[in-house]
């Protein structure tokens, strides 16, 4: 069986929810360490008013007992504190809402769209679902394929290189403190300098009703060469984290390794050269293909830069037209963040976890944990054969 993942519940409604069928029975699944991935991702300079309402911590309803997982579907529960807010507006019996309908959509988000998809009135039916609220969802479950990956040594980390105009001198950094000075920096960039001038443009773009987007690179170290296939497009492990990736709300770029800089590049200086010694096998002293290789990790970290747009819910909100009236309005004024790009780095490490968490159980099976580690200790040992 392979790792499925489900997210349900909208914005403002009792909860976001998370099902993850295909862990291995015996992970230890702790309830404490969910709720570190689930206030990591509140963090962030920038961020909105939802956030001093919400602390989310995680009830698991099913699929865990005493800490382990018994092999059944994982099911989670996130509390909304806002639905005490949002009863009459969010209930799932007929009330009497009359003149709190939303009819002025916003330019860059689902509202129209989705509205014209499913033939509703108030697009408050779209944007409860669309909100990045549901990524809540995804990070529960991303943590429990974090603990899944950590048996295996794999880990998943991320930091920020770009807010609005401002971009961080990673090359400046010592590669072994990228993350630990991403995590104690307000805007998770390890580069101080450019944390401050991050801040300040944060600052400024609030103080005017503007919102800011950015740029974050996820890095898979640690992972063994043969996840994916090249067999079928769909079995590409380029092509399944760039989907999951992008999935992600506001995500409108996904590279892998040197990305875009490709299309500059010669041939001759691409690729990454291979060498071989008895004490490291085989390996390579660049890593241009970020990991991945023909669809399949090749054995280097796999790194992946992803670029997010401005969220469009603006404080001084855009032109647009009322679904009703059809006359120019200015869109819905709707409570957001200035900049969500350090917590969209956090929900991009979970999407990522899941997708290796997902290429690592369909290649070596196991339906529990044990059975899993001598699969991965025989795939090992074969590969010093080579």
């Amino acid at each position: 069986m392979t790792i499925r993942m489900l997210t349900a519940g909208e914005s403002h409604g009792r909860a976001i929810m998370a099902i993850i069928e295909g862990i291995p029975a015996g992970l230890v699944v702790n309830a404490e360490d969910i709720d570190a991935e689930l206030a990591r991702r509140q963090k962030g300079y920038g961020r909105g008013a939802r956030m001093k309402i919400e602390t989310d911590f995680v009830r698991i309803l099913s699929g865990v007992r005493h800490a382990r997982a018994l092999g059944s579907p994982i099911v989670m529960y996130v509390h909304n504190m806002d639905w005490n807010n949002c009863k009459p507006l969010m209930s799932p019996v007929s009330v009497d809402l009359d003149g709190t309908i939303l009819e002025k959509p916003r330019p860059g988000h689902a509202d129209l769209a989705g509205l014209m998809k499913y033939g509703v009135k108030d697009f408050r039916d779209i944007l409860e679902r669309a909100s990045a609220r549901e990524t809540a969802g995804r990070v529960a479950a991303g943590a429990v394929c974090k603990e899944l990956l950590s048996i295996f040594g794999i880990l998943v980390q991320s930091y920020i290189v770009q807010i609005g105009g401002v971009c961080a001198d990673i090359k400046s950094i010592p590669k072994d403190k990228l993350f630990s000075k991403a995590e104690e920096s307000p805007v998770r960039c390890p580069d101080k300098v450019a944390s401050e001038k991050m801040i300040s443009l944060i600052k400024k773009a609030g103080a005017k009703g503007d919102t800011l987007g950015g740029k974050f690179v996820v890095k898979i170290s640690n992972v063994m060469a043969g996840l994916g296939s090249h067999t079928q497009w769909d079995l590409k492990l380029d092509a399944r984290l760039s989907q999951s990736l992008m999935s992600i709300q506001a995500i409108k770029a996904v590279e892998i390794g040197e990305g875009v800089n490709f299309a500059a590049l010669n041939g001759s200086i691409s690729h990454d050269e291979i060498f071989y010694n008895s004490k490291k096998g085989f390996f390579r002293n660049t890593n241009r293909a970020g990991g991945i290789e023909g669809g399949m990790s090749n054995g280097s970290p796999i790194e992946i830069t992803c670029s997010m747009k401005a969220i469009p819910s603006l404080a001084k909100p855009l032109r647009s037209v009322n679904i009703i009236s059809k006359k120019a309005q200015r869109a819905q004024a709707v409570r957001s963040d200035v900049c969500a790009v350090p917590a969209a780095a956090v929900v991009a490490e979970a999407a990522a976890a899941f997708e290796i968490a997902r290429a690592l159980k369909e290649k070596f099976g196991g339906d529990c944990i044990e059975d899993m580690k001598k699969s991965v200790q025989a795939y090992k040992a074969r590969l010093k054969t080579l």
